[in-house]
């Protein structure tokens, strides 16, 4: 019997063929009506795996890599609210403190030991672990936290996700991002000028981590770039006639 569900698949497997754009196969999986309409929307076997070793799609900074597979990346999870992420960090390499707005995440350290900070909200305690290989910990969602490999060799972690689009929210970068003058206001205003001098410098995750491990490594820090810097509009453009290139000059850098 050719029952509804069965011409709903049937549907979807034939328009699949006339997807014109990774965009629009999201837009027709995320308006399927079954799981199984889904299914048929991915009419290939491949379309059910990811390769996170030779993805395209990965934030690349000067302390690592980060790939994640959402539903931006890898169709297959929409509808299954989840996603998943490997980080790849350099020997003394940070993912530089961020939220994730739609998910919580777990966390499992492949090798290594790990560092992680996180503070899940005001009045919530600083809570710092060490992760050795096989542990794991949990950032739950909207928490600020970060990673760090302390360590002078690479680290791997995987991390998983409630939401099949758990987004990241850098700190530094959004922060910064504000207008120049609430920003100076709100850290007790340092100047505007200092605040235009420490939004050039932010680097991208993932980033290279402090001094003192750099040192002991052997390693030097090297230009990063910052290309995740938060876009300037009118309402958060910086003051005409104002630069920071005094207070580089004074801080020597």
């Amino acid at each position: 019997m050719f029952s509804l569900t069965s011409a709903l698949v049937f549907a979807s497997i034939f328009t699949a063929g006339f997807a014109t754009s990774p965009a629009q196969l999201v837009a027709e999986l995320r308006d399927a009506p079954t799981a199984a309409a889904r299914v048929g929307l991915l009419n290939t076997d491949d379309q059910f795996v990811f390769d996170f070793f030779n993805s395209p799609n990965k934030t690349v900074g000067a302390g690592g890599e980060i790939v994640l597979a959402s539903s931006a990346t890898f169709p297959a999870v929409i509808g299954n609210g989840a996603a998943m992420a490997i980080g790849i960090l350099e020997p003394c390499g940070m993912n530089t403190p961020h939220t994730h707005p739609r998910a919580t995440e777990i966390q499992f350290n492949v090798n290594g030991t790990l560092q992680t900070g996180m503070i899940t909200e005001n009045g919530a305690r600083f809570i710092m672990t060490e992760l050795k290989p096989g542990q794991m910990t949990i950032f739950p969602q909207g928490s600020v936290h970060f990673q760090f490999n302390d360590g002078c060799s690479p680290a791997l972690f995987v991390s998983g996700f409630n939401s099949e689009d758990p987004g990241a929210l850098q700190i530094a970068q959004r922060f910064l991002g504000l207008p120049a003058d609430i920003i100076a206001a709100t850290l007790g205003d340092i100047g505007v000028e200092e605040v235009i001098g420490v939004a050039d410098i932010v680097p991208d995750n993932a980033a290279l981590g402090t001094d003192a491990c750099l040192q002991r490594c052997g390693l030097k820090r090297t230009a990063q770039d910052t290309k995740q810097a938060q876009p300037r509009v009118s309402g958060n453009a910086f003051p005409s006639g104002v630069s920071a290139s005094a207070w580089a000059t004074a801080s020597g850098w």
